[in-house]
């Protein structure tokens, strides 16, 4: 049964006009400054950590894969934190949240999801580029050409903004109910779906969908990487080869770990169980200590970007010299 106060709408004649204010932070006035300053360091040593990454892969001449996909998995951080972060910085100048409209809401939903789900099915390539690493190693040129690594990023890419776009579309149609109070800092597919004028649990039926396409199935591509992987490993008599293995993956490791720790415990749930101050300060760890984590991973356990990094700082230097 609708609730009550609940306003059957039409998309096309009120979504132009319709606004949602995003409440933000406004239970802690008393913490706005702090918040603010601490929001914005951060956010900004992110742009900077994964711009430098992006810049040192871009101008290296010759780039492996895995270079690769790290410069994608960079410029995807990069969007994801523009996307949120600026609207939650002025939710924190003002005192009442700040608003958004009907169309800006969606537009952030859709390329928040988006930007999310390309992440995970370019977690699920660089698994499967590891994959092929340690199992095929005589064959990885060959196998893993720049051909190959293209399409699977232009893959990701389409395959994820599709996907949004449904979720995004599914989330829109359903009427609100009044007031347009969105108790987050940013309009999250669960937080929308709470002022969803509906008892049942039809409207969750596009984010069960999206969930398995965008999480479940990427997952499960990288648990079979890994599998292989460790049947590899087990016909690894030296501890040395072993290491060597362990070294390659343990960064992939660590990001994925991070990434869908937080998107299971946000959305891999019933509508019943959610909690905006619970959910708010999870989404601070996914849209913004997991992509200031993204660059310090990779700078200090990847060998590769260490090594481009080094190559672009000594340019650097010569060019100021001359």
């Amino acid at each position: 049964m609708p609730c009550e106060g609940c306003m059957e709408r039409d998309n096309v004649s009120t979504g132009a006009t319709m606004e949602f204010l995003l409440l933000g932070f406004s239970e802690l006035l008393h913490l706005r400054v702090l918040l603010f300053l601490i929001f914005l360091i951060v956010h900004l040593v992110t742009l900077a950590g994964n711009m430098m990454i992006f810049m040192a892969v871009v101008m290296e001449p010759s780039r492996p894969p895995m270079l690769f996909f790290l410069c994608q998995l960079s410029a995807i951080e990069l969007c994801y934190t523009l996307v949120i972060v600026p609207k939650a910085l002025l939710s924190l100048v003002g005192a009442e949240g700040s608003t958004i409209s009907f169309l800006g809401c969606a537009v952030q939903m859709h390329l928040f999801v988006a930007l999310g789900g390309a992440e995970c099915f370019l977690l699920a390539a660089m698994s499967y580029d590891r994959c092929v690493a340690i199992c095929q190693p005589l064959r990885y040129a060959a196998l893993m050409s720049e051909g190959l690594c293209l399409r699977l990023a232009l893959l990701c890419a389409l395959a994820a903004f599709a996907l949004a776009l449904g979720l995004t579309v599914a989330v829109f149609r359903l009427p609100f109910c009044q007031p347009h109070s969105i108790n987050h800092f940013f309009c999250d597919v669960p937080a929308v779906l709470h002022l969803a004028c509906t008892q049942s649990y039809t409207p969750e039926l596009p984010l069960l969908a999206a969930c398995v396409l965008l999480l479940l199935l990427p997952f499960l591509l990288i648990l079979a990487s890994y599998l292989c992987i460790a049947v590899a490993v087990l016909g690894i008599t030296s501890p040395v080869g072993r290491g060597k293995v362990f070294s390659t993956c343990i960064s992939h490791l660590a990001i994925t770990l991070l990434h869908y720790g937080c998107a299971t415990f946000i959305y891999i749930r019933p509508k019943s169980s959610y909690s905006p101050a619970r959910d708010k300060v999870v989404s601070l760890v996914y849209t913004n200590i997991t992509p200031l984590m993204y660059p310090l991973i990779y700078s200090l356990r990847n060998k590769e970007i260490r090594g481009v990094l080094r190559k672009m700082l000594r340019r650097k230097k010569i060019a100021q010299v001359n």
